[in-house]
């Protein structure tokens, strides 16, 4: 059986523990329970990657709460909200704060894989993105400080001319430079050295 992701099943309830754990383990999950929001934040910092399955209506924390501290927290498990037919608003504000979806108790078992499913694709795709954001990181890293204003400035859509204004030097300088930033980068082409430094975020603000 393949290797599945952690699946942290919050809710209250000790029969839909009970019950939605062992679906998910018969499945093939690695099923981890806990009483309440507090008790998982308590542990939420040292948990390896996996996916939120969370009641919305818990004593102590509601899940807007937990899913709002994990946010706070800048933890990346992606969530799946459970909840009654009553609090449909509720999961509809919890989608719009990032969970990946919401399934409405008493559920099917197609219903929540489908829901747990599409958490851990969200997941792998984060991972993947974060893995492409570190490799680009460490290649911006082996540009010098001035080759890293040019391609800052090409990032802003500069031309040679307007970036040559904005450091004091030549038009022919900053070719030179940006020819040796499309060297260190490894690049063939502008898109190219621009997608690298988006994925490493280097666009994100103009002082980076």
């Amino acid at each position: 059986m393949e290797q599945r992701h952690k699946i942290y099943l919050v809710d209250d309830d000790e029969a839909v523990r009970r019950s939605a754990g062992f679906l998910l383990r018969t499945t093939g999950y690695d099923v981890a329970t806990y009483t309440s929001g507090v008790e998982m934040l308590e542990e939420a910092s040292a948990l390896e990657p996996g996916c939120v399955l969370l009641d919305i209506r818990m004593p102590e924390m509601d899940g807007l709460e937990v899913q709002a501290e994990l946010k706070t927290r800048g933890i990346p498990l992606p969530v799946v909200v459970m909840t009654g037919s009553d609090d449909i608003d509720i999961a509809i504000r919890a989608m719009k704060a990032g969970a990946v979806d919401f399934i409405e108790k008493p559920f099917e078992k197609s219903v929540l894989l489908d829901a747990i499913e599409e958490s851990c694709a969200r997941l792998d795709r984060n991972s993947r993105r974060s893995a492409r954001a570190d490799e680009a990181r460490v290649r911006l890293d082996a540009l010098t400080p001035r080759e890293r204003d040019v391609l800052r400035g090409l990032v802003r859509g500069h031309p040679t001319k307007a970036i040559a204004d904005d450091l004091g030097l030549s038009p022919r300088t900053v070719e030179i430079h940006r020819a040796n930033v499309m060297r260190n980068l490894d690049v063939q082409s502008l898109s190219e050295a621009l997608r690298l430094a988006f994925a490493a975020g280097f666009g994100e603000d103009a002082g980076t």
